[in-house]
Formats: structure tokens, sequence, C-alpha cells
């Protein structure tokens, strides 16, 4: 009578994803592995590229949308609902007038066209909906979501980010830049403030890389990985932006990291004030987290990024007016001698038989080793029943 599957095995995905050496793993397979599975297939069949740049993660579902196929539908009738076609008509009309692509459509082509298509509030969210809607029922991600169109449907919550991001300005510039660990801390949480007055979710935040962020022509770039960019730009009074600075400080002790892999080191370039070449970043660096954690010790953990859950409570510390204090860690005191300013190996002298009685114990202790071998296997042959014992008694439960 065949037996049902072990009750430890009951909760596993039946579509789980397959590791690098060919085991399977106990994760399932995600949504969007499922749509570039799909879509690779597709592709490989000699399908039409129009058609396969279509397919979403839902293709393999048989229903509605299969039987619409084969009854002639064209694409967008079946994956724009009724509600939404007239709004993504006019969106898709407006594209090909202003030579902009609809789908996928950048943050910035969507700002622009509601800019360009003033209307009601409520109106305006309809239209991000549509559009919002047909981005990812085709497996793109939704333009409505960026920081810049969200501004344009709210604009009193554009001004509270505006009075908060000031705030957080002036407070990443007063923080330490010196000092053991302090300095690190500071560097850090300033760029951290930097990138919280950007109105960039601390999600996205935490998921940038050090090639995400640059600084051109004054301006501090940041993109995210869906493509959404977030400037910085100059004071208009002053013509100065202190969110460059604050970037290039942080990535100086990158940079320290990448030639010094040395906590000791990165501790005296802080007390000292040195300068650091920067180097251009290669792929391998620049693939790197750009928010990482520090311990009390001030190590950084190499290639470990910053949890959303701790960027958000450092962010509404420094808000709150209840920063993290850290305090200063002591200095190590280093003894010289006044006698000589570098010490000198001592000569040290073998006696002849030395090396006779080094090779006399190392025979001895072969041979006293020579049983082991048959030791150990007899111990794995006993270990391998043991689990064979184990598995039937589980398979018998």
């Amino acid at each position: 009578m065949p037996r049902g599957p072990a009750p430890h095995r009951l909760g596993r995905a039946v579509v789980r994803s397959i590791r690098k050496n060919g085991n399977l793993s106990d994760t399932a397979l995600s949504g969007s592995a499922v749509n570039q599975i799909i879509r690779r297939r597709a592709a490989h069949a000699g399908y039409d590229p129009e058609l396969v740049a279509q397919l979403g993660g839902h293709s393999l579902r048989a229903g509605f949308v299969t039987q619409a196929f084969r009854n002639g539908a064209s694409a967008p009738e079946v994956l724009v609902p009724a509600r939404y076609r007239h709004d993504w008509a006019l969106f898709t009309d407006w594209c090909h007038a202003s030579d902009h692509s609809p789908m996928p459509a950048a943050p910035e082509t969507l700002a622009l066209f509601l800019r360009e298509h003033p209307a009601a509030a409520t109106t305006q969210r309809r239209r991000v909906s549509a559009i919002n809607t047909v981005h990812t029922r085709h497996g793109y991600s939704a333009p409505g979501r960026s920081e810049e169109v969200r501004r344009r449907l709210d604009t009193s919550r554009a001004d509270r980010v505006d009075r908060l991001a000031e705030t957080l300005l002036q407070q990443a510039t007063e923080l330490p830049t010196a000092g053991w660990p302090t300095g690190l801390f500071g560097r850090r949480d300033a760029l951290l403030l930097v990138l919280a007055a950007t109105g960039m979710r601390f999600t996205e935040a935490t998921r940038l890389r050090r090639c995400d962020v640059i600084v051109d022509t004054g301006i501090v770039v940041a993109t995210t990985r869906e493509g959404e960019r977030f400037c910085l730009t100059a004071d208009p009074e002053t013509c100065e932006n202190p969110a460059v600075s604050i970037f290039r400080r942080w990535a100086e002790i990158h940079a320290f990291l990448d030639e010094h892999h040395s906590t000791d080191l990165l501790r005296q370039h802080l007390l000292e004030s040195g300068d650091v070449v920067r180097e251009p970043l290669t792929g391998r660096r620049g693939r790197q987290p750009l928010l990482v954690p520090i311990d009390r010790w001030g190590h950084l953990p190499y290639g470990e990024s910053m949890t959303s859950q701790s960027v958000s409570a450092l962010v509404r510390a420094y808000v709150s007016g209840h920063a993290p204090i850290r305090k200063a860690l002591p200095m190590r005191q280093r003894k010289h001698d006044d006698a000589s300013s570098s010490w000198i190996e001592p000569a040290i002298e073998l006696d002849q038989s030395y090396y006779e009685r080094g090779t006399a114990a190392r025979r001895r202790d072969h041979d006293s080793f020579e049983g082991l071998g048959d030791v150990f296997d007899e111990i794995a042959d006993r270990a391998d029943a043991l689990f064979d014992e184990l598995l039937a008694v589980l398979d018998g439960l």
C-alpha cells in the first residue's frame, strides 16, 4: 500500500526555486521569477517579441483571458479593464504625440502627463490608478508610486515633506565627521537623513548600492532599483549643496575600506583626518550596499545592508529630538622605548641535533595515528546507520 508524504514535507511549495548546485530549495518561486521564466521560454519558442513583452506573471492562468484571445480580442482589450480604457487611451495618445514610451512609462513621463492635463484630484488619481493597473498586469512596476507623482497628487503631503526635509538637512550638517566611532556614525547617519529628505521610502534606501548615488554638477542623484531618480539640488539663495559633501564623506569611508580592511586603520584615519584617494568603482565594489550597519566598536560587516526597520527608527529618533548618543571609545596607549626606535629580533642558535629530534617526533606521531583512518570510517558507518533508522521511524509516523 503506497504511503503518503511525510508530515514534515506537506508544507513545502510545489513549484520551488533551484539552487546553483541543482538542489531544490524550500522557498517557492516568486511572481517576478515566474514572469521571467514565461517570457524567456516564449522568446526561445519563437513567439512575436511584442507578444512576449505583453506576457505577465498570470499568463499561465486559463479562463477569461485565454478564451478572449481565442475569440480574437487584442491584448490591450483583455489586459486593460473597461473602467480604465478611456484614461489609458488618453495617456497612450499623449505619449505617441509627445514621443514618449507608454509602457513601460517612466515616473517623469507620468508626472509630465499629469501636469499637461490638469484636472480634479479625484480624476488625476483615477488616471494614475489606470496607468498603474495596466503596468502591473503587463509585469512592469507601477510608475504612479514614485515620489514625484505622489507630490503632484497630494500637495499638502508635499508641503509636509518639504518642511521635514529642511529639518533633516539641518540635522545632517550638524552631525560629527571626526572622532571614533562618533565620526563614523555621524557620516553614515548624515547620508541617511539626506536620503530621507528626498522622500525616498526606507525600503528603497536600504536597497541602494554604492553605484546608485552620484554627484552630477553639484546635484546628488540617487536612482532606486525601480529606476526612480531622487535629486537634491543646491540652495537657490546660497548656491550651496551640503548633500554633496555629506555623500562624499561617506563614500570616502567605503573607499578607505576598499584598500584597508582594518577597523584599527579606519580609526586612525578618522582621528588624523587624512585624505583618501577615491578610485573609480568597479562592478563588484559598485554593487555593495551603500548604507551598512555599524556595531559599537566601529566594525562594518562586508556586503550587509541596514534593515528598513533600523533606518526608520534612526530617522524617527532624529526627528523627535532623541538622537542616539554614541560615546567615544578610549584610546589605546602605545608604549615606546626611548633606547631604541625599532625592535631587533634576537639571534637564536639551534643545536646540531635539533632537526633529528624533530624528524623522529614526526615519525613517531605518524606511527601512532596510523589507525585513525579506520576508526573514523567506522564512526561514519555507524552515523549513517543511525540516520537511516531515524528516517525509517519518521516515515512510519
